[in-house]
This record gives structure tokens, C-alpha cells and sequence, in this order.
């Protein structure tokens, strides 16, 4: 028989992308390893004609706000990299300055914006 692999989110939290399974802490896990960006992020995913577009939304950490736009555009471009290699999909990426994604009462952005129709 055969061994299940490690489960890498809850699976209520699983998109699926052009048929890859996604799970936001994917998506999160990438974003922690830059030093340059904060942490936050947030994913919207619309449909444009009958393909899912995603878009990844990261904030810039403090120590970097003042960021170029070509250091800015170079970290966009680093993440769309690595989400392509290691998640398997195509993304759009926005880096903006700091404390730029809306957060709720107790300080939690929210993660995933699905604009698809249902």
C-alpha cells in the first residue's frame, strides 16, 4: 500500500487553480523566507474568461518601505518565480509598502479574496 504524503494545509482551505490543489500556507511559507517583506499577504483569485488569475498581495516590512520600485519589482519577481517552481502555478504579484492589506478588529488580514463566480 501506499504512504500519504504530508498534509500541507486543511483541506477547507484548498483552492484549486487550473487544476492544482492550493493551499494559501503554501503561498505563506514562501513569503516568510524574504526578509524584505512583512509576513502579510493575501491571494485573490478571479476568472478572467474561463482561466483563474491569482494574485498575490505582500507588504514590504518596515526596515524596507522606502524600497525602489526596481527593488520592489525585483522581489515581485522573485515570488512569482517561486511560487511557479514550488506551488505550480502562475501568479501575479503586488509588493506594497507597509501596512498597505486591510486587517480586521484584531489584526488578521484576510487571507484568501475568491472572486469566482460559484
Amino acid at each position: 500500500f501506499r504512504r500519504m504524503g504530508k498534509i500541507v494545509g486543511r483541506s477547507d482551505d484548498m483552492l484549486i487553480i487550473r487544476g492544482v490543489n492550493v493551499f494559501p500556507t503554501q503561498i505563506e511559507e514562501i513569503v516568510l523566507t524574504s526578509d524584505k517583506l512583512s509576513g502579510q499577504y493575501q491571494i485573490l483569485v478571479s476568472r478572467e474568461s474561463s482561466l483563474d488569475e491569482v494574485t498575490v498581495r505582500t507588504e514590504l516590512n518596515v526596515a524596507n518601505a522606502g524600497a525602489a520600485q526596481s527593488d520592489r519589482a525585483a522581489i515581485a519577481q522573485w515570488l512569482t518565480h517561486r511560487i511557479k517552481t514550488l506551488v505550480g502555478i502562475s501568479t501575479t504579484v503586488e509588493v506594497l509598502p507597509p501596512d498597505s492589506i486591510e486587517r480586521t478588529l484584531v489584526g488578521k488580514a484576510r487571507r484568501v479574496i475568491d472572486r469566482r463566480p460559484r
